[in-house]
């Protein structure tokens, strides 16, 4: 009889959409979610931080110039001025005037749509703690039961079934303070580098999954997370040979911008 831990539970998709539609709409706003959406994927990644008076929302950025027509560090804004910042001009015309996306618009789009979402926490400098702690507590208010405890055997609605969202991040002290207030809800430890001690890590914050750059698996690095008992995703995957090859190694899922390229039921 193998020692070897089962695997734990992964209710998510084989593709998951890069920032909600890879490059193909604004990067981390509903009209990004409804592009994936368009072309079939039912899982978005997205990068959620507080604003400075605690509203979770989404952007990858410490800074807002890149995707905003807002300028300087992101820290000190309150949801309010935020809400008034155009995040689709940067990308294109058609785009103008979109909103940046709290998470709880993110929250409503998959919940009526029965999509999956991962979560990365981006936390402003220096808001480890309270960023995990936040997104958390937003979390079980959105997405209900299902994220506070293993879902039910029956479901009051099975068409919503399972759809909690996947906390990843870099940051440790994040993830470790997501775990304290939502110890049911499923985590992923992201790699942009390989420490000797990453299974480690991962398996003391109580993750579910290793989310790394894709350059950084190897068949060994993929068996030996399965022999941990963890799921392996990577990111951001948008070369069809490298692709077959992670899926040949067993990845469960691979995150890409390709969202035009590949079809999200891609064995």
């Amino acid at each position: 009889m193998s020692d070897r831990p089962a695997p734990p539970p992964w209710p998510y998709p084989r593709w998951i959409a890069h920032r909600g539609a890879g490059r193909l709409a604004p990067e981390n706003t509903l009209a990004a979610f409804r592009t994936g959406a368009a072309h079939g994927y039912r899982m978005y990644e997205c990068d959620v931080k507080l604003s400075a008076d605690g509203v979770p929302y989404l952007l990858h950025d410490a800074n807002l110039d890149r995707t905003t027509n807002g300028h300087g560090p992101v820290a000190e804004w309150s949801w309010a001025a935020l809400s008034l910042l155009d995040a689709g001009r940067w990308h294109s015309s058609a785009h103008a005037g979109e909103p940046l996306a709290t998470l709880a618009a993110v929250a409503a789009h998959c919940q009526a749509h029965g999509h999956h979402v991962n979560l990365e926490l981006k936390p402003v400098p220096g808001t480890s703690r309270q960023t995990g702690e936040g997104v958390a507590q937003a979390v079980l208010a959105l997405w209900g039961a299902a994220c506070s405890a293993p879902p039910a055997p029956n479901p009051p609605n099975p068409a919503l079934a399972g759809v909690w969202p996947l906390l990843s991040s870099f940051d440790v002290d994040c993830l470790r303070a997501a775990q304290r207030v939502a110890p049911h809800l499923p985590t992923a430890l992201l790699l942009d580098r390989r420490p000797p001690d990453w299974l480690d890590t991962a398996q003391a914050l109580g993750c579910r999954a290793v989310v790394a750059h894709h350059p950084l698996w190897t068949a060994e690095a993929v068996r030996s997370a399965q022999e941990a008992g963890l799921r392996t995703a990577a990111y951001t995957v948008n070369d069809a040979d490298i692709a077959q090859r992670l899926l040949d190694w067993g990845l469960d899922s691979l995150i890409t911008d390709a969202v035009d390229r590949f079809h999200p039921n891609t064995a």
